[in-house]
């Protein structure tokens, strides 16, 4: 009788297993086991028993079928894995360049069962689960939806991309693209960037599909994410809502994924695998004959120049769904006027003479601060400009009030006494929290009803519902906060967004800074006039000619992408070039320095002609609880050539002793 052989990779953090072990099947288990199932199989010298999952059955020995052992039998109580979540996860694996053991953990979030008492349904809030009324579509959003049911019916699987300006309807044609679906008898998940700040997107969904849908967030109990995954696997609901780990959910029959805001940073893991959620997104709705929507008002280049290379089929939508909502008028305050004509408050004149007609008007304002998770960098209040690496075409960042380091090179020089460009003394890093708006905003209109929204104010359990409801219900003037505010919230009620430090994000250490600056302002001012009354968007600058600037005061997107390729396409960033960072830490500083420039070195002997290397440089925050880290980037046209480094990297890392006392991680953009 001929053997079946189980390849399984056991579940042991630890990349010296990250590999397959064979294992015979005993003839009692062969109609038990199959690809995704989870087993206890006897592992190492001592046969200690392990739990692993079987990523493959074959009838072919690897090697001397006398020495491979057998299958000890199944996990008990265990929640057998679909099997193209492994397939998925193996495949993340070589893509991330992360262990298989990270990967599974990351697409299999729920491995077991729980205690009852953990267990606990999150309900919608809609009735009975029925399902509401009939989508009234425009005719942009209804041409949309007719090529996706035509597509559908076809079998055209090609992404989707849809670029609707704020306000556009988007979500009304996801929610007809889903309703066509699930006649099909598929399910349907919608990835959304943050659920905690999407909270009107989710009850609309509700509203319409009732207890069809599930929410996936990070704030479950693992309780109540069991339940979560349960109901999708046994039919019990069709349509999961989620941010990032929503993708995994193992759904039998798996019709659409659509990703809302695809250009969010929250879509990227911070975690081995570093994977981003419109790839795995992408690579999923292949797997599983689904199609895949995404949608944005500002698109990432990435996706943006799929779309324009033929790989997304592109769709716009450029007017408001809402009748008599229009985009609100941008105007943009430069600060070197108002710093020359003797205003230094962080209110310029225009700004305070639109506040206090608001109030006047008992209509509500939005202040954004833009601020949250940029480093300090130093500009010029005279003439605009940030202290920038001359070698990396960003900004330099202020390290202790001394000096200034480029996080891409590692060029530094002290803080210079003057301006380099115009010889001004008015030198300084820039920024003030959103705690000192609230105060200087409380000084100047004594008598508005002020909210603040921040870190500090949501950090408790239901923070956010609690001071979006009350500025929707009008129980206050005034919203001060960061990005969080400006992210997806519909207030028909708001009729002027103030941008008060656009200069923030634009300096960040990052190439992606002038990107993010132009969809934060793009969405920021997106938020006012969205009901019937018409809407202003105030954008505060030092530089008010820069093309991030000025293409998103003028909402124009295809201007702004036309340059920022052309400056991605000179520096040989992404997408115009792929890019690969390896990052190295541990508690021995020198050690870590020491490993990082001997990998530098093999790279550069063995791939140097086909790559360009830049670094090893300290990574942006270079200490961490002890932990020293250091990155070293690659860029290559190629994407397998990153990927073949990376292996040929790893390898040599394996061999090499010393590398046990440090840690490494790849990220690839």
């Amino acid at each position: 009788m001929a053997f079946r052989y189980a390849n399984i990779i056991i579940d042991i953090s630890h990349e010296n297993v990250d590999r397959i072990f064979q294992y015979r099947i005993p003839e009692h288990l062969l109609s038990e086991i199959r690809v995704g199932t989870q087993v206890c199989v006897p592992f190492g010298m001592g046969n200690r028993i392990r739990n692993g999952y079987v990523v493959e059955i074959t009838e072919k020995a690897d090697y001397d079928p006398s020495k491979i052992k057998e299958v000890a039998g199944l996990v008990k109580g265990s929640v057998t894995a679909d099997a193209r979540l492994i397939e998925l996860a193996w495949w993340m694996k070589g893509r991330y360049g992360s262990t298989m053991n990270q990967a599974l953990k990351t697409v299999l979030p729920v491995k077991r069962t729980v205690k009852a008492r953990n267990r606990q349904v999150v309900g919608p809030l809609a009735a009975d689960g029925a399902r509401g009324s009939a989508l009234c579509l425009n005719p942009d959003q209804q041409r949309i939806v007719d090529c996706f049911c035509q597509d559908y019916g076809q079998g055209d699987r090609t992404p989707y991309l849809i670029h609707g300006i704020t306000g556009s309807g988007k979500t009304e044609v996801y929610m007809a693209m889903i309703e066509h679906v699930l006649g099909q008898g598929r399910q349907a998940i919608i990835l959304i960037p943050e659920i905690a700040l999407t909270y009107q997107t989710v009850m609309r969904f509700y509203a319409k599909f009732g207890r069809r849908i599930c929410v996936m967030h990070s704030r479950l109990s693992a309780g109540e994410r069991y339940d979560q995954f349960q109901r999708a696997k046994k039919g019990e609901t069709d349509i999961m809502v989620g941010a990032r780990s929503a993708l995994f959910t193992p759904f039998p029959n798996l019709g659409l994924i659509v990703v809302d805001e695809e250009h969010e940073g929250a879509y990227k893991s911070e975690g081995a695998p570093r994977y981003h959620a419109r790839e795995v997104a992408e690579r999923l709705a292949q797997m599983n004959g689904a199609s895949l929507v995404m949608g944005s008002a500002t698109p990432s280049l990435e996706a943006y120049a799929k779309a324009k290379a033929g790989i997304y089929r592109l769709f716009t939508l450029k007017r408001r769904a809402g009748r008599g909502s229009s985009p609100a008028l941008v105007e943009v305050v430069d600060l070197r006027k108002e710093l020359a004509e003797g205003n230094k408050s962080i209110f310029s004149r225009r700004m305070q003479e639109l506040v206090a007609d608001r109030l006047e008007k008992k209509e509500q304002a939005m202040l954004f601060m833009n601020r949250r998770g940029y480093s300090s960098f130093v500009s010029c209040r005279s003439c605009g400009k940030a202290i920038r690496c001359p070698h990396c075409d960003v900004s330099l960042t202020l390290h202790n009030q001394r000096r200034l380091v480029c996080h891409y090179c590692g060029y530094a020089i002290p803080l210079p006494k003057t301006c380099p460009d115009c010889g001004s003394e008015y030198l300084a890093g820039f920024g003030a929290g959103t705690q000192k708006v609230e105060e200087m905003a409380r000084q100047m209109f004594p008598r508005a009803r002020i909210l603040r929204m921040d870190l500090d104010t949501t950090s408790r359990k239901g923070g956010h519902e609690a001071i979006l409801s009350a500025f929707a219900k009008g129980e206050a003037d005034i919203l001060i906060g960061t990005q969080m505010i400006v992210k997806g919230h519909d207030f028909p009620g708001v009729t002027l967004v103030g941008i008060l430090a656009a200069d923030v994000s634009l300096y960040a250490p990052d190439f992606r800074c002038v990107e993010r600056t132009f969809q934060l302002l793009v969405q920021a001012a997106g938020r006012a006039g969205r009901g019937k009354k018409p809407g202003i968007a105030v954008i505060q600058t030092y530089l008010p000619e820069h093309y991030g600037i000025q293409t998103a005061a003028a909402q124009d997107y295809e201007s702004f992408y036309r340059q920022e390729m052309g400056y991605r396409e000179l520096m040989h960033y992404p997408p115009a070039f792929h890019m690969l960072g390896l990052q190295v830490s541990g508690k021995d500083e020198g050690l870590a320095g020491h490993m990082m420039d001997l990998v530098q070195a093999s790279v550069a002997r063995h791939f140097g002609k086909c790559v360009e290397i830049i670094g090893p440089v300290p990574a942006p925050v270079y200490k961490v609880n002890d932990i020293y880290r250091k990155i070293l980037y690659m860029k290559q046209e190629n994407y397998d050539i990153l990927m073949r480094i990376q292996k040929y990297v790893q390898e040599r890392w394996d061999e090499t002793e010393d590398c046990k006392k440090l840690a490494i991680q790849y990220d690839f953009s």
